[in-house]
């Protein structure tokens, strides 16, 4: 199992250039199951994930090419699978969105529940919820969820959870609706540019969707989709986490790719911490700042993303001054804070709100990493901390982090990676 070690106390100077959105390409390439012919995806991270995705398309009959940052999927066989089994599903949640699809395309799918980062509970009830209303039957049996319909019909969905809309459930009901009969409203539907970017996608397959990026979302189905080539939208999670490895090492460094209305929870929370950050096109400047702690929480977009609240809290845990940081998406997403803490950190955590008093010391320690954003929070802390920070665990990193390790070294930093 691989190690970072960090050699802290460097500030970040450079460019850096952000890859393709891992959240947004793996609900992409599962979309691909709705035709047989050929579909182009450009601009895709080389990271875990998708290698886990693609493993399961080509376990479910397709062939998938990858070649540098370009997939090529094409089918393999004609008579496609319909399971999609624990062993691969099981180390990715995304992978359940394969769902959907397979039940568009043959009425009928056998899928694991999933498995990921462990970050609170995260049920899939309103997955069931939404594809139910489109006329799909479910048991479970097993671990595994069976769905099946005679016939899929078009109707008004509300998705709405206990914490929120939900962007795999959106994602999974979406390409369900595509090839029902009739119109279907998806209301309260996600309205993370994720979503947005596979409905383009699917529009282009000759899906006819409208709305996608609001609550909510208008799909009159169609009887068939074609191939498409599509190129998928920047990472705007990277660039987040950039951003604050940038001012959390007091840098200067410059973000190109990004993409600036994906960010603007991000960015407007960060310039009241009184950041200096300069935004022109998909270019972002971080300057060296003096960080001012302010209060945030997590929401679905057009919030602060979930997926910075860890790296946010280990920029905060450096700033002057105090602020509460309330978690509203996954409650349970703190397990980065026992490990923070053992650098230094001041936080406490009351329910879904953590107390943070900043401090000018972090100190290098050994720690370990519970999940991918949480992974990315230790290594920022690790990069201001005084002495060497060893953080265990870091295969998550490669799930959702193209080259992180060389970007980061092109900016100065100081890392090995040991077994």
């Amino acid at each position: 199992m691989k190690k970072y070690l960090i050699w802290g106390n460097v500030s970040l100077k450079g460019e850096v250039k952000i890859s393709g959105s891992k959240n947004s390409v793996l609900p992409i390439m599962a979309s691909t199951l709705l035709t047989s012919e050929k579909c182009i995806i450009k601009n895709v991270p080389r990271v875990v994930d998708v290698f886990t995705m693609k493993e399961l398309l080509e376990f479910l009959g397709k062939k998938v090419e990858f070649d540098s940052n370009t997939l090529k999927i094409t089918q393999k066989t004609t008579k496609p699978r319909i399971l999609a089994p624990y062993e691969i599903v099981s180390r990715m949640r995304a992978s359940f969105c394969v769902l959907g699809p397979l039940l568009a395309r043959f009425k009928r799918a056998k899928v694991s529940f999933p498995g990921g980062c462990v970050i609170g509970v995260r049920p899939v009830d309103l997955h069931l919820k939404g594809l139910s209303m489109l006329g799909v039957n479910f048991r479970i049996r097993s671990g595994y969820v069976i769905g099946s319909a005679k016939e899929l019909r078009a109707n008004r969905i509300y998705l709405g959870g206990e914490f929120g809309s939900s962007v795999l459930a959106t994602a999974n009901v979406l390409m369900c609706a595509v090839l029902s009969k009739g119109k279907t409203l998806i209301e309260n539907a996600a309205c993370e540019p994720e979503i947005k970017d596979l409905a383009d996608f699917l529009n282009k397959m000759g899906a006819k969707i409208k709305g996608a990026g609001t609550p909510w979302i208008e799909i009159e189905g169609v009887k068939t989709l074609k191939g498409a080539e599509h190129t998928v939208i920047p990472d705007r999670i990277e660039a987040g986490t950039f951003i604050m490895a940038g001012l959390i090492t007091k840098g200067k460094i410059t973000i190109k790719g990004a993409k600036i209305s994906h960010l603007g929870a991000v960015l407007d929370k960060l310039n009241e911490c009184k950041a200096k950050l300069i935004t022109e096109d998909e270019k972002i400047e971080v300057l060296p700042s003096n960080i001012i702690a302010q209060n945030m929480t997590t929401l679905p977009f057009p919030g602060f993303p979930t997926d910075l609240q860890a790296q946010y809290v280990s920029l905060m845990s450096v700033a002057k001054g105090s602020c509460v940081v309330t978690e509203r998406v996954f409650p349970d997403r703190f397990m980065h804070v026992p490990e923070l803490n053992r650098m230094g950190a001041k936080i406490k955590r009351q329910g879904p709100h953590l107390l943070i008093e900043g401090t000018n010391n972090l100190f290098g320690a050994e720690v370990m990493a519970s999940d991918l954003r949480a992974s990315a929070a230790l290594i920022l802390a690790g990069l201001r901390a005084k002495g060497k920070t060893v953080v265990q665990r870091v295969y998550h990193l490669d799930r959702g982090y193209e080259n992180l390790k060389e970007k980061l070294e092109a900016l100065g930093a100081k890392i090995k990676i040991e077994e």
